[in-house]
Parts: structure tokens; C-alpha cells; sequence
């Protein structure tokens, strides 16, 4: 995806001081089409299940490790469809890289990637783009993104970003079948009602774009049971067992995006509770939440497991690999989800 110079990006961004955030995206194309590109040639025969993957690659920094993460960890095998949030596109952090890119060209897979934001506080970013992902080993059809409604402006938050949430949505072609996927990530800076408003917005475009046709959507919906802006009810969570309990045990009582879905026809993985993030308290202690999911329709999923990245979890990795020579906490501040699913 084509980059904007510095300066130019700069210019945008200052717009945000007076202008709303709809006005300024609406003069940047790059939000408004997804980079789609076929590398796989097509399988020769339609599978008999399809391994779904989900994962918040945490802005690709860890690039190496995750390629070794995603080629040797025998818990996520196999895979035929990545569903990605946090992939960055020239971002000096990630090495001025574009990780969707090179994930899709190290696997041998198509992959569809929508801009989520732009990133302004580092003067060393290339692009300064972020944002998510569809992996396939299936062709794909076409592509596309769905702005979700603005629920938090991040221009004006300490990362100061122009952009706001989005799904990148792509139709493959499963053995000569229609499926569609889509990538999610929803606003952490709401509550329950703000992220449902986002959902609802999903899932009326989901009939638009991809009508009739098995579906399979995912990511980190950000189901923290609390806005996340509130460092109060962070606070609150953090120090009572029963509250830190609601954030695994009774989401769907806080997240009304869940019972929506459902509600529409989607079938919810994990449908127990698991935990998928170790939000850092201070102290050194974690929250853990519930925050990634996959959810089907026109599909079941046979088996689930959602897979630890912490580095105490990964004794799996082979000798001589960068993820053998990792040394942080985590891989990912998120663990993946895994389902091996069947068309219905």
C-alpha cells in the first residue's frame, strides 16, 4: 500500500484539532480498500475441515519469533485461515517492515490487510500504518474493509493516531464454495454498548458484502467487561476476586456484542472460559481477560484450543530458532485461538 510522506501525514493529522475524524479519513484512499494479494495456488481438492486460526500478532515487532511460532507450534496445527489484528507497514518499531506481506509470502498464503491507523509520534516511521488481516491457503475473490463507527479519537490519545477500528473482510474460494472471513478488532477504549455498536455495524455489513454464504469472523473484540479509558474501573477489577471472575466467567452479562452475535447465527469459540490476555497490572501482577474469539455461522467448530505465548509455554520451540532464543515475558501480549471447523 502506497505510503504518505511525513510532512504530509503531519498535515493530515493537525486537521484532527478541528475537524472531525470521518472528514480527514475521508482524504486518505488508503483506509478505504483493502492490499489484496493471491501468492497460494488453489488446492486441488475442497478440505475436509478447515483450521482456523486467530491471533493479535502485537504490531508484527516480533517477526521472526512468530514465523517459527505459527510454523512449529504443534498446538495450532494445522491452519488454513489466519484471522490477524496488529499487523504494522512501515513502522520503525517493526522494522519498517510490511509483516502481512512477508507472513503471506513466507507461508505461501493469500492475504487480504486493512489500514486500521496512522501512526504519528515516531518521525522514523516509513508509513506509520497498523492494522489487521486475513491469511488463506484458498484463493480470495475479493476484498474489502468495514469502517466501524467511532466509539474513541486516538489523535488524541499519547500514541496519536489518525484512524479508527475496522474489519477487513475477504470471500475465498473453498474447493469451488463461497466462505467468507473476517478480521475484527474492536474499540478497547468503551464499554459493553460502544463495542456492540460496533458489532452490530459488522454484522450488517457481513449480509451486504458476503450474503448467503458460510462465515467466519474473529479477533480481539476487546471484551474487557469495562471501558477501558476508566483507569477507576481497572482499579476496581484488579482488586476484587469476584470482578477479576466477570472478566472470564460472565462476559456475556457485560458484552452485549456476544448475545448480538449469537443472536444473528453465529456459533461463539471458545464457548468456555479461557483466559486470552494478560493485561500488566503494577506490581508485576496481570488482569486476565477474555478477549479473543471466533464465531461461526454455517460452520461448527470439531475442536478448540486457545495456546499460551508466554515464554515459559513455548518449550516446544526448535534449537536454533529465534523463538528458541527469545528472551521476553511474551510472544504476544495476547494468546492465539484455534478451531478445527466443519461447513455445516
Amino acid at each position: 500500500m502506497r505510503g504518505i510522506p511525513l510532512e504530509e501525514r503531519n498535515a493530515l493529522g493537525a486537521l484532527l484539532e478541528e475537524r472531525p475524524q470521518e472528514e480527514v479519513m475521508a482524504r486518505i484512499p488508503q483506509f478505504w480498500a483493502a492490499e489484496t494479494e493471491n501468492f497460494a495456488p488453489s488446492p486441488k481438492a475442497g478440505p475436509e475441515g478447515l483450521g482456523v486460526l486467530m491471533f493479535n500478532m502485537e504490531r508484527g515487532v516480533r517477526l521472526a519469533e512468530i514465523q517459527d511460532f505459527l510454523r512449529d507450534c504443534p498446538e495450532i496445527q494445522p491452519f488454513d485461515l489466519i484471522l490477524a489484528n496488529e499487523l504494522d507497514d512501515g513502522c520503525a518499531r517493526s522494522g519498517n517492515r510490511n509483516t502481512a506481506r512477508e507472513l503471506a509470502e513466507g507461508f505461501g498464503l493469500n492475504y487480504a490487510w486493512g489500514l486500521e491507523f496512522i501512526e504519528l509520534v515516531d518521525g522514523e516511521n516509513e508509513k506509520g500504518f497498523h492494522g489487521n488481516a486475513v491469511f488463506s491457503r484458498w484463493p480470495i475473490r475479493r476484498a474489502g474493509v468495514i469502517r466501524l463507527p467511532e466509539q474513541y479519537n486516538w489523535y488524541f490519545d499519547r500514541q496519536r493516531r489518525i484512524g479508527g477500528r475496522l474489519a477487513v473482510f475477504a470471500e475465498l474460494d473453498v474447493g469451488g464454495r463461497p466462505l467468507g472471513a473476517v478480521s475484527i478488532h474492536l474499540e478497547n477504549r468503551t464499554g459493553g454498548p460502544g463495542r456492540k455498536t460496533q458489532m452490530d455495524a459488522i454484522l450488517r455489513a457481513v449480509e451486504k458484502e458476503l450474503p448467503g454464504m458460510p462465515l467466519v469472523l474473529g479477533g480481539d473484540l476487546n471484551t474487557n467487561t469495562f471501558d477501558g479509558r476508566s483507569k477507576e474501573d481497572i482499579g476496581a477489577v484488579a482488586a476484587s476476586p469476584d470482578l477479576r471472575r466477570r472478566c472470564l466467567e460472565d462476559v456475556f452479562r457485560y458484552e452485549a456484542l456476544l448475545p448480538a452475535a449469537e443472536a444473528a447465527g453465529c456459533r461463539i469459540v471458545p464457548a468456555e472460559p479461557r483466559l486470552t490476555r494478560r493485561k500488566p497490572l503494577p506490581g508485576g501482577d496481570f488482569l486476565p481477560l477474555r478477549l479473543d474469539w471466533i464465531l461461526l455461522r454455517g460452520l461448527s467448530a470439531e475442536e478448540s484450543r486457545t495456546v499460551s505465548t508466554a515464554r515459559e509455554d513455548l518449550a516446544w520451540a526448535r534449537p536454533g530458532t529465534a523463538l528458541a532464543a527469545f528472551t521476553g515475558a511474551e510472544l504476544s501480549d495476547h494468546n492465539a485461538v484455534w478451531a478445527m471447523c466443519r461447513l455445516d
